[in-house]
């Protein structure tokens, strides 16, 4: 007997949405500070090759000298 949690997929939407899969590129909406670096990721700013974390608010990726990124998906959109 399998479980209904087990079956569940989550599903992560970007700030418009739109359904975000693993490989996909976003487009950041709002000027970022970035925590612990005087990195600023501006609007606009192309993200590619996005990967789905556990959390539906969240993505993991990698911008610009920004490794090991993790974005909220509310200043995001599908590029």
């Amino acid at each position: 007997m399998e479980c209904s949690e087990c079956l569940m997929t989550v599903v992560v939407k970007d700030s418009n949405g739109v359904e975000l899969k693993d490989g996909d590129s976003v487009t950041l909406i709002k000027d970022l500070k970035v925590k612990g670096s005087s990195v600023v990721l501006k609007r606009g700013a192309l993200i590619k090759n996005i990967r789905l974390t556990d959390d539906p608010a969240e993505i993991d990726c990698r911008a610009e000298k920004v490794k090991g990124l993790v974005l909220r998906t509310e200043f995001v959109r599908k590029a």
